[in-house]
């Protein structure tokens, strides 16, 4: 005689949770204070949010208060990960013919379940995720079907982990020091070879930006500025930051995406800047903030784990530094703006790893190709 250890909902949650974490790249989440439900995650997926919920529902009552809770939560996780809509997907197993108010809030789709095999005859369900029909366990049960999740689920997470050690763990940091040497080398070699970091026309000569001379195709002043500071100040807080925030990022995108989104940040910078400024500029500050553009999208993209560092760190500092910038004089925060816009803008066009989509890159680059266009359009043509 053979005995079930699990009980029908029971399968149902399992060959679901299954799925959805082996094939929709789905995570669970921890959610506080409940019972009886699973929660999973995927910030890319058709819906954000899916929630399985085995509990009873006898009325009406029951069902509004479910909702409303579900709701809640949702509200918390959209806090959480800095969005503005978290589309969510409530799957319900066991509720009573009784309840026949099936109303929802916005952005939240409930699906009532009786059977597994009833997801699969769902034509929406099945447009956004057509791997279901052939994918979803349904031939298993008992043991067989604990059995086959475990192992399929500890492939996967075996996977994600390695994926996680390899962004996230310490590695060798080459290209930060050598754009802080570059800097203070051309520092000492404007003391050595001219009249000072401060001396406009020492600035001039070693390539800082003039709208006057790009316009007359010195469009090399883009970049070589960035190299330049004005001053003991102005260069030991670029290094400073770029240190900081270029040592964390580099370990992050790797030494050859690291280097292109410092470049063409600064670049993307130095072009707004000398089409909106006639004065001489010059400095780092435009590439670095690009560099904060790109935590800014990698952490969105991995704000399951930098979500409070998203919140509590990058976007403050990159704020605070905007607003300084238009309250100070001497601030050139044009090149600010272009190099955090730019530094966004690449880092999509580029790929985050793991995480962006191909049509993500390719309008990242479309995008970032417009926005030089423009500006060069505006310098030379306008």
């Amino acid at each position: 005689m053979n005995y079930s250890i699990m009980n029908k909902n029971d399968e149902i949650v399992m060959a679901l949770v299954h799925y959805f974490i082996t094939e929709e790249n789905y995570s669970p989440i921890v959610v506080k204070g409940v019972k009886d439900e699973i929660w999973l995650e995927n910030l890319d997926g058709p819906y954000r949010i899916i929630r399985i919920n085995s509990k009873e529902i006898y009325n009406d009552e029951q069902y509004k208060v479910d909702v409303f809770r579900t709701a809640r939560v949702v509200e918390q996780i959209k806090k959480k990960t800095l969005s503005l809509k978290v589309n969510t997907l409530n799957i319900l197993l066991n509720v009573s013919d009784n309840v026949k108010n099936k109303e929802n809030p916005k952005n939240i789709f409930s699906l009532i379940l009786s059977d597994v095999s009833e997801i699969t005859k769902d034509k929406d369900m099945l447009e956004l995720f057509p791997k279901l029909k052939n994918k979803l366990l349904k031939d298993k049960e008992g043991i067989d079907l604990i059995v086959s999740v475990t192992n399929d689920i500890n492939a996967k997470t075996i996977r994600d982990n390695e994926t996680f050690t390899k962004i996230f763990s310490p590695k060798k940091i080459i290209v930060t020091p050598i754009l802080i040497g570059i800097c203070l080398l051309a520092f000492i070699a404007m003391y050595i070879f001219g009249n000072g970091s401060e001396n406009t026309m020492t600035l001039v000569m070693f390539g800082a930006n003039v709208q006057s001379l790009v316009k007359q195709g010195e469009i090399w002043r883009l970049l070589t500025s960035i190299f330049l500071h004005i001053g003991i100040i102005h260069l030991l807080v670029n290094m400073y930051a770029l240190y900081v925030i270029g040592h964390q990022l580099e370990s992050f995108l790797g030494k050859f995406k690291y280097l292109i989104v410092f470049l063409v940040s600064g670049i993307v910078g130095s072009l707004l800047s000398v089409v909106i400024h006639e004065s001489v500029s010059a400095g780092a500050s435009g590439a670095i903030f690009g560099l904060l553009g790109s935590l800014l999208y990698f952490g969105y993209h991995y704000r399951l784990y930098l979500g409070t560092v998203l919140r509590t760190q990058i976007i403050p500092v990159i704020l605070l530094n905007l607003i300084i910038g238009f309250m100070l004089p001497g601030i050139d925060n044009f090149a600010h703006i272009g190099g955090l816009i730019g530094g966004y803008l690449i880092t999509m066009a580029l790929g985050v790893p793991g995480k962006t989509k191909k049509s993500d890159q390719i309008n990242g680059t479309i995008v970032l190709l417009l926005l030089i266009g423009f500006l060069s359009f505006m310098l030379f043509w306008y």
